[in-house]
């Protein structure tokens, strides 16, 4: 993927961001939609190495419209400042886990899980973890995942800034409701999401063994991926 390229018109889009620059520019961001689904497509061929459930993905399944939804946004810049994909076997819009990952100049990132589940999915997803609580340690306390990914909610991620690593974009300041005060794990509890990323450098998906680091990133947040999943399956 020639991520210089990508690079140099997404901080173009950045500087210009509007209807007559990206016209005068259509023929390159043509040329970089194309040079991105391309990195697309090696990557779901090399996720369905190991997870079987995305083998049937195509490109399009997984990949966004790059002019912005300004309808309810104080924002009204037509077009996005980055490039992404998801990779999640019940398509793109699904409340389901995936796979990640995210071209932007200064913070691109490859990620696992899901965000923005809500409130009944997540107090299922708790329950399930005070349940099985030894099983879900197991996936996000051995030393490659605290080591790839950290603690929760010690990373950060915005739209201007993702921190080197993270697991948890936001959390509750208190306990949720009806969970006990008490409780040993109340960090696992107050995660209103359970996504893991690491930050990568702007020029990660044109190095000589960049699908094999993607891999190791994802397997290591698959098993608690997969673990979430088992409760978002039951409402989907």
């Amino acid at each position: 993927m020639n991520t210089k390229k990508i690079m140099s018109f997404l901080k173009g889009i950045a500087a210009n961001n509007n209807k007559q620059w990206f016209q005068e520019h259509k023929a390159e961001y043509e040329d970089i939609k194309a040079e991105f689904e391309r990195g697309v497509e090696q990557v779901i061929a090399r996720l369905s190495t190991f997870d079987k459930e995305v083998a049937h993905l195509k490109v399009k399944d997984c990949t966004y419209r790059f002019y912005r939804d300004i309808r309810f946004s104080p924002d009204k810049t037509p077009y996005k400042r980055h490039l992404g994909a998801y990779i999640c076997a019940h398509g793109k819009k699904s409340l389901r886990g995936g796979y990640y990952i995210h071209l932007q100049p200064g913070n691109c990132l490859i990620a696992v899980g899901c965000y923005w589940l809500p409130t009944n999915i997540l107090t299922s997803c708790r329950n399930e973890i005070m349940a099985n609580i030894q099983e879900w340690r197991k996936h996000v306390e051995n030393d490659n995942f605290i080591n790839l990914f950290g603690l929760p909610n010690e990373g950060e991620w915005t739209d201007d800034k993702v921190s080197e690593k993270g697991f948890g974009i936001t959390s509750l300041k208190t306990v949720p409701k009806g969970f006990p005060k008490d409780y040993e794990y109340l960090q696992y509890l107050r995660m209103k999401d359970y996504c893991c990323w690491v930050s990568v450098p702007d020029n990660f998906f044109e190095e000589a063994h960049w699908l094999d680091k993607l891999e190791y990133y994802c397997k290591t947040g698959k098993p608690m991926m997969d673990f979430i999943n088992n409760v978002v399956d039951d409402y989907e």
